[in-house]
């Protein structure tokens, strides 16, 4: 693949400057981020490249198998090479690693434990914690499995899984209390799982732990899997109502930006 000179048309270019690599990552970023196939004219316009630039680097990328070209539709979409690095850097993520700093902020800022869970099965693990820095806080066992009906961690993975598997979980397995608290009717689970989802997370009210409350929201991965949950929990009279509304902002922007650094792109619209 030769070497891009991609200093012509540059007065046609809007906005700043930009370097070659920048003009290329950023049709690459265009199209992995539109969803569909792409027409020069499209690229050229969303980058704000020339069209003569972007079908440069598009011939280019073609080249090195990065993108495909197709010449009935005259559109451009993901290749192979860009399968192969997407792959590659799946095969390196470090799920925990990747959430820790998130849940440093969201203790900071919370005042309260922040914790990571990831599913496992049709139950979910404990794998971080950020314990609050005051005296009164809660802190979570983590390694230790907890079902997907106890929770707002548990509740927030199983709101978010389809809904197929959702009937399945609640059809296959007995939902055993864990406290007086947990919800153990499969018709109050499907409603509250509706709630979840309209939402955009979950709550509790000792439902896995006497005393305690918390507030929890999914993580996603870059294929839209569901891989576990972010929640701050702590006791349960430090939860009042009219604060967990506050609490479950910051916990969804924190999960969405773990996601988001896990290549999760949330849908369009």
């Amino acid at each position: 693949m030769e070497i891009l000179d991609l200093t012509q048309d540059l007065a046609d270019e809007q906005g700043p400057p930009r370097s070659g690599i920048a003009r290329v990552l950023a049709v690459m970023r265009t199209i992995a981020d539109s969803g569909q196939p792409q027409g020069v004219s499209g690229i050229a316009r969303e980058t704000g490249l020339s069209k003569a630039v972007a079908y440069r680097i598009l011939r280019e990328l073609v080249g090195g198998e990065f993108l495909r070209f197709d010449d009935d539709t005259k559109v451009y979409r993901l290749g192979s090479g860009a399968l192969d690095i997407g792959l590659a850097a799946l095969r390196e993520l470090d799920v925990p690693a990747v959430a820790h700093r998130h849940l440093a902020a969201l203790s900071r800022r919370a005042g309260e434990t922040a914790t990571l869970s990831l599913r496992q099965g049709w139950s979910r693990v404990y794998v971080d914690q950020v314990l609050a820095e005051h005296e009164i806080r809660m802190a979570v066992a983590l390694g230790t499995r907890h079902p997907l009906h106890a929770g707002s961690s548990s509740k927030a993975i199983l709101a978010a899984l389809p809904d197929t598997e959702v009937a399945d979980y609640i059809e296959h397995h007995r939902l055993e209390g864990v406290t007086d608290a947990t919800i153990t009717s499969a018709a109050t689970l499907r409603e509250e799982i509706g709630r979840i989802r309209t939402l955009g997370y979950a709550t509790s009210e000792g439902e896995r732990q006497s005393g305690a409350a918390s507030v929890a929201a999914a993580v996603f991965g870059a294929m839209g899997q569901v891989l576990g949950s972010v929640s701050l929990c702590g006791p349960q009279d430090m939860f009042v109502r009219r604060r967990t509304d506050e609490l479950a902002g910051w916990v969804t922007a924190a999960a969405a930006d773990v996601s988001a650094d896990l290549g999760h792109r949330a849908p369009r619209g």
